[in-house]
């Protein structure tokens, strides 16, 4: 006999990703199972969120308790330097191949963390897939997250066909080899001469023609003779904000920056955004960052 309870049924193409998303926000019913259902995955959820159905599920069997983490590709970053923890971690999935432990914060002009390894292969590199695309991926050289990858299809779906965009903080080129899918022409640039190394090779792996790789400091990106750019974006959350100035200048009359920051309350950054333009602004949580902080984006029309 199943259990009822609330659920949202997803594409399965999009599974994984919502499965991570409802994770992240608590939303997901843990005590039951999600189940396929033609071309969907049904999951169960703890409350009626919008789209919401009741739905019959089979519990799930009780097991061993994991440590909450990240998955990045084959690696799981935990949240507490439990060894203990890591093996039943490493143990409860086969594609698993390391867990790591975050030694520090993000930290210094490269956005990079120092990791100890708590179990499996001894590596700090992984290979990410993400709606069909491929990254390869070291997280002690790059900063990485796979929790955007719902963020990055998204601005993808509103975007048009041929666009010049702006990637400023590339990383090794999640939002610019995806968005290259529409764009007549990707800048991708950063700081960190490993980040442009792994964009250079993710170019390559992904069979990409339209991104060009920019080893260079986001702040004189201005002073490059690039004509104005459709559609611009600032992934970098601890600093962005403070890019916005050349990010307006890179930007054509009308064209679109994505915005993408820390804040402690909503509408922090409303202020500065209108320092540079007095154009149309969405602003929306991406995700909890830690207690009192989110991670927000703010979509703004450039008028100049």
């Amino acid at each position: 006999m199943g259990e009822e309870q609330w659920c949202l049924a997803v594409p399965k193409r999009e599974a994984e990703q919502a499965r991570r998303r409802l994770l992240e926000e608590g939303l997901l019913d843990r005590g039951l199972r999600p189940r396929p259902e033609g071309d969907a995955v049904l999951f169960p959820v703890t409350e009626a969120v919008p789209g919401a159905v009741r739905c019959d599920f089979a519990a799930v069997p009780e097991q061993a308790v994991l440590p909450r983490h990240e998955l990045v590709g084959g690696i799981a970053v935990v949240q507490e330097d439990d060894p203990e923890g890591a093996e039943r971690l490493l143990a409860s999935r086969p594609s698993l191949e390391t867990v790591l432990f975050p030694q520090t914060a993000v930290e210094g002009e490269y956005r990079t963390r120092r990791f100890s390894v708590l179990a499996g292969v001894p590596s700090t590199r992984t290979r990410v897939t993400e709606y069909g695309l491929r990254f390869d991926v070291d997280l002690s050289l790059a900063y990485f997250s796979a929790r955007l990858s719902t963020e990055r299809q998204r601005v993808l779906e509103a975007m048009e066909e041929g666009e010049r965009v702006l990637d400023m903080f590339s990383g090794v080129g999640p939002f610019a080899i995806t968005l290259a899918r529409r764009a007549a022409l990707v800048v991708a640039a950063d700081l960190n001469p490993a980040a442009v190394h792994l964009l250079v090779h993710n170019i390559a792996l992904n069979r990409v023609r339209n991104v060009v790789p920019v080893l260079a400091d986001a702040a004189h990106l201005p002073r490059l003779g690039f004509s104005p750019f459709d559609r611009v974006v600032m992934n970098l959350p601890l600093a962005a904000p403070q890019f916005l100035t050349a990010a307006a200048a890179l930007c054509r009359d009308g064209g679109t920056i994505h915005l993408y920051a820390l804040e402690g309350r909503e509408g922090e950054y409303l202020p500065l955004i209108r320092e540079v333009t007095r154009g149309e602004v969405a602003e929306r949580q991406v995700r909890t960052y830690s207690p009192g902080k989110w991670h927000a984006v703010y979509d703004i029309v450039v008028e100049k």
